[in-house]
């Protein structure tokens, strides 16, 4: 098990590693986490260095494109940095990216906090507190080199390769109402290449997926708290991307939202 000491250092070197644009195979053996918790300990203190409130949260690995890419086989939770999210058009500087692909994410935003407590929240009463629904674009990238190798606790350390992240206007439609594994979604490169989606690649559903992030960060000690984000996953094989690109997001009733890659 990591000492406290240990894990600092570990959060240390990643947040060096993501300020600097430089990428280490994967952690040192005495600085990588033994299971989950340990895992998240090292994630909440990459939190600590930004200079604004979390943003919210994102699930990776939700479908089965996503868990081949990071070659997992169950979900993982990580932090959307305040400073990383962006407005739909915005321009983002592409940059020494290493996993080059985009997402389309079904996003919550919590109207409520749901906090740690020894019941698992029911899908029920996770709708319940979410205060809107919106479409947005991921753009993920790691710190690690041998990142399909490092396995789910190092991943974690690395929140789970957040980086950009895009969202979009809050949609106006009943969205209590719509069966999200059926939504259709698609991302398209303009000139280049369209790739269809729909919820049903999130989990089953993104309803299910919002639980299961409540579940796994109450059982982490975690709180989900009011007003923060939910990125539940994306509703497509990651798509490639690269510099000079344009990419559009297109989630039915959800709305779109749109990113240049400069």
């Amino acid at each position: 098990m990591l000492t406290d000491t240990q894990c600092q250092e570990a959060a240390d070197l990643l947040w060096d590693c993501w300020a600097h644009n430089r990428r280490i195979a994967q952690l040192p053996p005495q600085l990588q986490p033994a299971d989950r918790r340990q895992a998240y300990d090292i994630q909440r203190r990459l939190e600590a260095r930004s200079f604004a409130p979390l943003a919210g949260w994102k699930i990776a690995a939700t479908g089965p494109g996503g868990q081949q890419m990071l070659n997992v086989d169950a979900p993982l939770a990580g932090r959307l940095l305040a400073e990383r999210v962006h407005r739909s058009g915005a321009h983002i500087t592409l940059g020494d990216n290493l996993m080059r692909v985009a997402e389309v994410e079904v996003v919550f935003r919590m109207g409520s906090t749901l906090a740690p407590r020894s019941t698992p929240y029911t899908q029920d009463e996770v709708l319940a507190a979410v205060a809107a629904i919106h479409p947005g674009i991921e753009i993920p990238d790691t710190r690690y080199d041998l990142f399909r190798q490092v396995g789910a606790a190092q991943l974690i350390a690395d929140n789970c390769c957040a980086d950009q992240f895009v969202l979009g206007a809050p949609a106006s439609v009943d969205w209590l109402s719509l069966d999200l594994s059926t939504l259709a979604t698609s991302g398209r490169i303009e000139g280049g290449e369209e790739r269809a989606g729909s919820g049903a690649q999130v989990l089953g559903d993104p309803r299910v997926a919002l639980t299961w992030l409540a579940n796994e960060l109450r059982e982490h000690g975690l709180t989900l708290a009011a007003g923060q984000l939910v990125a539940s996953g994306s509703t497509i094989v990651p798509m490639p991307i690269q510099a000079g690109q344009t990419m559009h997001a297109n989630l039915g009733v959800l709305g779109s939202v749109v990113v240049t890659l400069d």
